[in-house]
């Protein structure tokens, strides 16, 4: 069996792994930028000949075809190491990122009746985890059953927010969730998301978190979509339960933002139509033999993705590197963890896999915000480190150098790459710091 088909068969890789075309963002020590990379058999094969971002890749023409015909004879990967040092986050050896990279990171929330009614509860139980479980039920019976099966936008929806308004039961929460318009807001800045392995991380003082397991589709400059992959949209329940205006603070935290493992670029195998119909898994494993699982069902989602997209880009708002929009989730976990009634949160070290058959896994363990590595590579560094790469290429091309000649072109690239000397700038040698970028 060959590594490739091995981790389909583990949920790591598409079930359809041969029929798929699936992109990588690597980090390799002896480049100074993030290397684009193809999927072909067993390897990761480097196209940043063709493509040194993953947005410069999506706005080719027939992208997949091109792939196609990468030469696979230069640099590449195999697939099981770059997985291994992933998952045991070296950063000695190559690994995944996050397969976006200038995308502007857009979600959309309150996609899903179900948490629909958890954000409703939050609000009222105004963040309070304990309150929470005596509000679920009075909520629930009196809203749930009126807004199942009602199309957001609806005339049904516009009587049903009538009579809501009326009882006194109306929510900021209802009206993106089965109003004209839904919500859609930032959930990254660029190139903050975290990849395949890394942690994920909740802020210390946020008591009722949960992870949400979302797809995410990627669209160009021209607002298409093109490709799709996996999110975790960490978020911090206590924190948003408070106040609405307080998102940006429960969802905009370092390494908040899971995307991966791989991009799956749309072709004719591959579109929109088949993720109409795809479940979402999810799997949460603790140190304490805590074990939670759950689904988000796509067919259950209560805007097409279309409505999704056009309310996020179009004559109002355009994306010139493209966008990556989480669709938003149907799973929102009231299972307790301790204490009767207290519900789910996070604990430090917990293990979270988001997989579907399509798309793969992604796998991330469960950290503390504040004591993560800090996000330090930024579009300026990235730029830097691409003219970095470029220059060792051209070098190359010139001659070979002496001694002498490559510890001073190493320094160039370093400072290319960081030109005011942050910290976590060297990507070279021994004192390359343990992820620069995730």
């Amino acid at each position: 069996m060959s590594s490739s088909t091995a981790y389909a068969a583990s949920g790591i890789l598409p079930v359809d792994v041969e029929d798929a075309v699936l992109t990588a963002r690597i980090d390799d020590p002896e480049r100074a930028a993030p290397v684009v990379a193809v999927v072909r058999h067993d390897r990761l094969i480097d196209v940043s000949s063709i493509a040194t971002t993953v947005s410069d890749l999506l706005e080719i023409e027939a992208a997949p075809a091109v792939l196609a015909h990468a030469d696979a004879t230069g640099r590449s990967w195999p697939i099981s190491d770059v997985i291994r040092a992933s998952l045991e986050r070296d950063a000695t050896r190559p690994r995944l990122l996050a397969p976006i990279d200038l995308q502007v990171v857009k979600a959309c929330g309150v996609t899903f009746v179900d948490s629909l009614l958890e954000r409703v509860i939050e609000e009222r139980a105004g963040g309070d985890r304990a309150a929470a479980a005596d509000l679920r039920e009075r909520v629930s019976a009196s809203i749930g059953g009126g807004i199942a099966g009602i199309r957001p936008g609806s005339t049904d929806a516009l009587a049903l927010k009538r009579a809501l308004l009326a009882e006194g039961l109306w929510s900021q929460y209802l009206e993106v969730g089965i109003g004209p318009d839904p919500e859609v807001f930032t959930k990254a800045p660029v190139l903050s998301s975290v990849g395949f392995g890394a942690h994920v991380g909740v802020r210390s003082e946020s008591k009722w978190n949960n992870p949400e397991p979302e797809l995410v589709l990627v669209m160009d400059s021209r607002g298409v979509p093109v490709a799709a992959t996996l999110g975790n949209d960490v978020n911090l329940r206590d924190i948003e339960g408070r106040s609405a205006l307080l998102l940006g603070a429960a969802k905009d935290n370092n390494a908040s933002c899971a995307v991966g493992p791989f991009l799956r670029l749309f072709d004719e195998r591959f579109d929109l139509e088949r993720l109409r119909t795809e479940t979402i898994a999810l799997r949460v494993e603790g140190d304490d033999g805590f074990l939670l699982e759950g689904t988000n069902a796509l067919d259950r989602i209560s805007r097409p993705f279309e409505e999704l997209i056009a309310a996020t880009s179009g004559a109002h708002h355009r994306y010139p590197d493209g966008f990556a929009l989480f669709t938003g989730t149907l799973f929102a976990p009231v299972q307790d963890r301790g204490e009767a009634g207290r519900g789910f949160t996070h604990h430090v070290g917990d293990r979270v896999a988001i997989s579907s058959p399509a798309l793969g896994s992604l796998v991330n363990t469960v950290g503390i915000s504040e004591e993560l590595e800090p996000w330090t590579f930024g579009i300026r560094a990235l730029m830097g480190a691409i003219a970095a790469d470029s220059t060792r290429a051209a070098t190359a091309v010139e001659g070979p150098e002496t001694p002498s000649d490559e510890r001073t072109s190493v320094a160039r690239r370093r400072a290319a790459a960081n030109p005011r000397g942050h910290a976590g700038a060297p990507r070279y040698g021994s004192d390359r710091t343990e992820q620069v970028e995730r």
